[in-house]
């Protein structure tokens, strides 16, 4: 073990999520926190903004001329319905939605009775869903989405000779940290580029030293080694497919625990 990496596995007692603070009791931070004795603070890197009307009329999309809606996320549902109503459009009792997850397939019941419409839901990841949409060719769908997103499957769409529409309903922007500014953790923990772009809009001075980063997926892993960051934590591991396993194995290597 080098000098430099002796350095940076120090004792952790302090971590930082940048997501909002989880709503479960049961949450594996909270337990986390509980049997590290670790102050484990969340705050959301990103906020997310709707566009505007004038701004959706723009993009010159008749939501009503397609046949299926792609939904990745909680947000692209809140915010594609919320442009439905302002427009007064009422969806079609034929209308097929395809979701990334059951999560976001049950979330639908919020605006929609789902036993009444013609669902198909993947298990959790884009490839996943990808594997539905082979099967259903035909559909002229919609893709609501952020301005920030994912290239796998308007990737696919396109490779594959899809008939889609790509609507960016809202935006992925910086929240404002400034209060954090003279605040330090042990470990910052992100699970996207953007969370990583965030701290270096709000912070464009800012210094690693010791402080230890966490990412989650391949994208964002990329982002910290793109900003020449040093990513100490990477997840998932094999044997830590969460967030929160990967930072346990790495606090017990740090805080010399078995």
């Amino acid at each position: 073990m080098t000098d430099q990496v002796k350095e940076r596995m120090r004792e952790v007692k302090s971590i930082l999520v940048s997501q909002p603070k989880p709503q479960d009791e049961n949450s594996p931070y909270f337990k986390l926190a509980e049997k590290y004795n670790l102050k484990v603070d969340f705050r959301p890197f990103i906020q997310v903004d709707p566009v505007s009307i004038k701004e959706f009329r723009k993009q010159k999309i008749d939501i009503l001329n397609h046949t299926a809606v792609i939904f990745t996320s909680r947000n692209a549902v809140d915010h594609f319905f919320s442009i439905c109503q302002e427009l007064k459009i009422e969806m079609p009792a034929d209308m097929k939605y395809f979701c990334i997850s059951e999560q976001t397939a049950n979330y639908l019941q919020k605006y929609i009775i789902i036993r009444k419409r013609k669902i198909f839901t993947g298990h959790r990841t884009a490839e996943d869903l990808i594997e539905i949409l082979k099967k259903h060719k035909n559909e002229k769908y919609l893709f609501p989405c952020s301005d920030i997103r994912k290239e796998d499957i308007p990737e696919f769409l396109n490779i594959n000779g899809f008939k889609y529409s790509e609507a960016i309903i809202y935006r992925t922007v910086a929240s404002d940290l400034s209060d954090l500014e003279n605040v330090y953790y042990d470990i910052l923990a992100f699970f996207s580029p953007s969370g990583i772009n965030s701290l270096l809009v709000n912070f464009p001075d800012f210094k690693q030293n010791v402080t230890r980063i966490a990412a989650f997926g391949p994208t964002t892993a990329k982002a910290v080694r793109d900003a020449g960051l040093e990513l100490d934590i990477e997840a998932p591991l094999p044997n830590a497919p969460s967030m929160t396993g990967a930072i346990e194995l790495y606090i017990k290597k740090a805080n010399g625990l078995k």
